[in-house]
């Protein structure tokens, strides 16, 4: 009997421990698939216009990197519509859900402070990238805010030196009326924009410096777009005619829509006296096809993986305690809060 009690009690004892061990292993496995679900980084992108191309180029290559780090990142992104009011709603939005990360593709380039403010005492990384803030005290104020970018006049440049090759090669096509003097227009990004300013003027001064002459006919702005590009474009050619000698743009985009424009007059055909040599930057892959096909002059490369992959290395340093630049190949400039990707110049 006292055998009898004794076993009884040894069982009970083994089934008291056995259930402590499964309620604990359950909670510990639920532990682990509730962490799955719950640990992932939840960045959001706030992208200035998903229309223009090159932004769209750059979204691209972070769903990518969300590809290759499945069940670790999460991105949403959020078009801004080229509307600033549309952006601050978006900003709202944000603030009262989850975020990690935030990658701030700038609709207005002085509304930087604001977004600042907004998420200042949520504490995370704040990138800013693209479109160059012009409110730099502000982003200095708060120590997980950068900027990602590039140089807009290394890339106005390059293009300037694009446009001189162009010239000395080609000059008999282009020079029309045979004047020696290169009869430009330019079509701008954005009225009072660091990056169109910056490269519309060291364009010209490139050319300059090349020792070729050169004419303004016109300067107007097509808001980075292809089709007001074409529009622009349209109606510059209805006013100057043959007198136009070369297009520079500030981007492939409206460089586009302006050989849209002008081939609709059957210029940039195949018919070398009907020649108006358009130039670019960003290397989209239809600038290449058509620089490849002989119909657009030349363009400067700026990396869109690059700028993707920066935005993304330097928010995910910030978010886990790490110098911002640690183990990368990047560099602050003089400002020490901006990292600037370099541009290459596209040969074919």
């Amino acid at each position: 009997m006292r055998v009898l009690k004794r076993g009884l009690a040894v069982l009970g004892i083994v089934i008291i421990v056995f259930s402590i061990t499964s309620v604990y292993d359950t909670k510990n496995v639920n532990a682990q698939i509730n962490g799955i679900r719950q640990n992932y980084i939840k960045i959001d992108v706030l992208l200035y216009n998903s229309n223009d191309k090159f932004i769209s180029l750059v979204r691209q290559n972070l769903e990518e990197i969300q590809k290759q780090n499945k069940g670790k990142v999460e991105f949403e992104f959020f078009d801004g519509k080229g509307n600033q009011a549309v952006q601050n709603e978006t900003i709202s939005q944000i603030f009262n859900s989850r975020v990690d990360i935030l990658l701030v593709n700038l609709v207005d380039t002085q509304a930087a402070k604001d977004v600042i403010d907004k998420f200042r005492n949520k504490n995370i990384p704040i990138i800013f990238f693209n479109r160059e803030p012009l409110q730099v005290d502000a982003i200095k104020s708060y120590g997980k805010a950068y900027y990602v970018g590039t140089n807009a006049k290394e890339a106005g440049k390059l293009q300037g030196e694009i446009i001189s090759d162009f010239w000395n090669k080609n000059r008999e096509i282009i020079d029309k009326n045979r004047n020696g003097m290169l009869e430009y227009v330019v079509l701008k990004g954005q009225h009072n924009n660091i990056e169109s300013n910056e490269r519309t003027d060291a364009a010209i001064s490139a050319i300059n410096n090349a020792g070729i002459k050169t004419k303004e006919l016109a300067v107007k702005v097509a808001n980075w777009d292809v089709d007001l590009g074409r529009i622009t474009a349209d109606s510059l050619f209805l006013n100057f005619g043959n007198r136009i000698e070369a297009i520079i743009s500030n981007n492939d985009a409206m460089a586009i829509g302006a050989i849209e424009a002008i081939q609709k007059y059957g210029f940039n055909k195949g018919d070398e006296s009907k020649y108006i040599a358009v130039f670019g930057i960003d290397a989209l892959p239809e600038a290449k096809e058509l620089i490849k096909q002989g119909v657009m002059a030349g363009t400067v490369i700026q990396d869109s993986l690059n700028m993707a992959q920066a935005i993304y290395t330097i928010g995910m340093n910030v978010f886990q305690g790490n110098e911002p630049l640690y183990n990368t190949q990047y560099m602050f400039d003089d400002t020490k809060i901006a990292v600037r990707l370099l541009y290459k110049k596209y040969f074919g």
